[in-house]
């Protein structure tokens, strides 16, 4: 099965776009927010960066919190938050790392470096592949709103529109490549949107970074009131009732689809 399929089957048999950002880095805490919340959702998001940092001890629960979901809860989708990108023999290792090692469903990269650093993940083409596009951080702007185009001023975007309409046009052959676009800006999130047509899109910053959710679900949904997995981190995973939180949101956003 196909990552596309996969996601639309979960996003209809669970009634959610939602995806829970799994930032602690730690296997047991994670199998806790997974038991009250895998009936809720579309999708877990762990972040590399909170495993790595806890070193021999983090890559082994990265591994368990994996492995529990595929072998637990294999028709939920896993996404590879490690927003990896590099030459293409380095890529080879990450390839390897997350989807023939780790087995994740879907990995998160950046397109500095363009399409020929990135093909070894774009050949994937039963996995999918995000590319960071307009990124949620209060920051994003500082080159993602850099004016690119011809020296005479005609025909400039702004860098995250160049990125959007590349991607669209010469990275998805395989049909399998999406683009990571945050809840924080909804007036590029709408642009993205009317740029990539049906394209799916990894939606972060509801919850603990502010993010609308009534904005976000009318600017981003496709025509079929669908086409994204809406990220939540904080504003789940550190409630009080994570299952309550995680129920919350996803009925909002289904309230605006």
């Amino acid at each position: 099965m196909r990552f596309q399929q996969k996601l639309s089957a979960i996003q209809k048999k669970n009634n959610s776009l939602v995806c829970v950002g799994l930032d602690q880095g730690e296997f047991e805490f994670d199998k806790k927010i997974i038991e009250k919340t895998h009936d809720l959702v579309c999708a877990y998001k762990p972040n590399f960066s909170f495993y790595e940092a806890r070193g021999e001890t983090g890559w082994r629960d990265l591994k368990l919190t994996a492995e529990y979901l595929r072998k637990n809860y294999p028709e939920v989708v896993t996404i590879a938050d490690a927003k990896r990108a590099d030459i293409g023999n380095s890529n080879q290792g990450y390839v390897k790392a997350i989807f023939d090692e780790l087995k994740f469903d879907a990995v998160t990269v950046h397109p500095y470096l363009g399409r020929e650093a990135v093909l070894p993940f774009l050949e994937r083409a039963d996995k999918g592949i995000f590319v960071l596009c307009r990124t949620s951080n209060p920051g994003a702007g500082e080159f993602q709103d850099l004016k690119v185009g011809s020296a005479a001023g005609s025909g400039q975007k702004p860098l995250w529109q160049a990125v959007t309409e590349g991607v669209r046009d010469d990275w998805n052959e395989n049909g399998n490549v999406m683009l990571v676009a945050g809840a924080t800006y909804p007036e590029e999130l709408k642009k993205i949107r009317e740029v990539v047509g049906e394209m799916t899109l990894l939606v972060p910053g509801v919850g603990a970074q502010g993010g609308d959710v009534a904005k976000t679900v009318k600017a981003g949904v496709n025509s079929r009131g669908a086409g994204m997995i809406v990220n939540s981190s904080r504003g789940i995973i550190f409630a009080d009732d994570p299952r309550t939180a995680a129920e919350k949101l996803r009925d909002e956003i289904n309230s605006f689809r």
